[in-house]
């Protein structure tokens, strides 16, 4: 047990009741639509993303050393007063002293639920143990098809672990421990229990979280570096980096206050 198990249980504990049986939510089409909902908001108060934008380079004032624009990576230059951008989009000389934790995944689609029950619209959290001395937990999460994430009478299914080899080295293992593979049609009756895997990919990501601003070469003071996808199972890092962040920049501004009713906003000039 790590230090951050009991308010980890105290979290889940709190939720529980609140919206059914079970602490946890999951977004219709998928977690993208989460950051996809900060980006609408985020627009309505005047904010700005720049979608596959890779950074170039920086335009930096001589004399406070604070960035002035980025030119992107098909050379058009972006202005503003303050830039977040995700570690993936600086450039390569910008990450050179980086030394990145790796992440492997396998995102599955099968024929049939690993949970056993009456219902087929279930969303199943599985963490298998390390099979191996020296590998780490799996984590394994079913969605079915009312989160609209996959087709009807199909699931499809997430694995994550932190990287000790290849993905396919480390989750191939549980795979085939948990579903049968299509191409064996000729299986034993508690294989035949197993769903069936329809489809696999198998793919390693690097992991920005924890890094430190400081191990950015050449970072202006004003361009703030947020992390990508991370191990955890919520949402709760990506949040509490993105109050940090906001802190930084307004620290005398409410983080993310309930939105206000459309009829009440008043727009200048009207």
């Amino acid at each position: 047990m790590t230090s951050e198990s009991p308010c980890t249980t105290l979290d889940g504990l709190k939720c529980l009741g609140r919206y059914g049986n079970t602490p946890f939510l999951f977004p219709l089409y998928g977690q993208r639509e989460i950051p996809q909902c900060f980006c609408r908001m985020c627009a309505v108060f005047g904010g700005i993303y720049c979608l596959h934008h890779k950074i170039q380079c920086f335009v930096v004032d001589k004399d406070s050393g604070s960035c002035r624009a980025v030119i992107d990576h098909l050379g058009q230059r972006i202005n503003a007063s303050s830039f977040i951008v995700e570690d993936s989009y600086l450039s390569k000389d910008t990450c050179s002293n980086m030394q990145y934790k790796q992440i492997s995944r396998a995102v599955l689609i099968t024929d049939q639920s690993m949970l056993e029950t009456d219902s087929d619209q279930q969303i199943s959290i599985l963490r298998v143990p390390p099979l191996e001395p020296g590998t780490c937990s799996v984590r394994v999460t079913e969605l079915c098809s009312s989160t609209m994430t996959c087709m009807k009478d199909t699931y499809l299914v997430h694995l994550t672990c932190s990287s000790s080899k290849t993905a396919r080295e480390d989750l191939e293992p549980v795979v085939k421990k948990l579903f049968t593979p299509f191409s064996e049609t000729e299986a034993e009756k508690e294989e035949l229990r197993k769903p069936r895997l329809l489809w696999a990919l198998y793919f390693n990501m690097r992991d920005s979280s924890g890094v430190s601003q400081s191990s950015y070469c050449g970072l202006p003071s004003n361009v703030y570096v947020c992390s990508g996808p991370d191990c955890a199972l919520g949402n709760e890092p990506a949040v509490k980096q993105a109050e940090r962040l906001f802190q930084e920049l307004f620290p005398n501004e409410e983080f993310c206050p309930p939105p206000p009713n459309p009829e009440d906003i008043i727009f200048d000039g009207e």
